[in-house]
């Protein structure tokens, strides 16, 4: 199953590119949030083959995901790979530089099952994909929000 959201953004490529890449930040995140998350590799230096392992509980289940940075492009595009017990999940971030101000943010999602309980899951949530796309155009909003809010703060600093 496809997803896909487009959102423009009141901020440079270039800091819209490194919020999306601040892999510290959200490592920080996650852990606040009460996963748990270890690096997998050993590059000093941001680029494809950078590797996590998360494990959170959702669901009532404790869940392993494998993410692998598998696409930078700076200040255009990452994306991800990710594996998990019942799912192979890509993600991708485009960015279009559409003055020296404004940004289109592009993120497309990929799930494809690995199991039949997945593949019934997947099913299922086909038929509320209207829904899905909805929710995820509106977090992209909130998110776009608060990029824009930073660029703005950091402007006027």
């Amino acid at each position: 199953m496809k997803l896909s959201a487009r959102e423009d953004i009141e901020a440079p490529a270039q800091h819209v590119f490194a919020a999306l890449t601040d892999f510290e930040g959200f490592e920080r995140g996650a852990l606040r949030r009460g996963a748990e998350i270890r690096r997998l590799d050993q590059h000093p230096a941001p680029g494809p083959g950078m590797s996590w392992e998360l494990r959170f509980r959702w669901r009532g289940r404790q869940r392993v995901v494998i993410a692998d940075l598998v696409r930078w492009e700076p200040p255009a595009a990452v994306g991800w790979r990710a594996e998990s017990s019942g799912y192979d999940l890509d993600l991708g971030f485009s960015l279009v530089e559409l003055s020296p101000r404004r940004t289109r943010l592009t993120v497309e999602i990929e799930a494809r099952p690995r199991t039949l309980a997945a593949r019934i899951l997947l099913q299922s949530m086909k038929l509320g994909k209207a829904k899905l796309t909805r929710k995820m155009q509106q977090r992209l909003r909130q998110a776009a929000d608060e990029l824009e809010e930073r660029w703005r703060a950091e402007g006027a600093a």
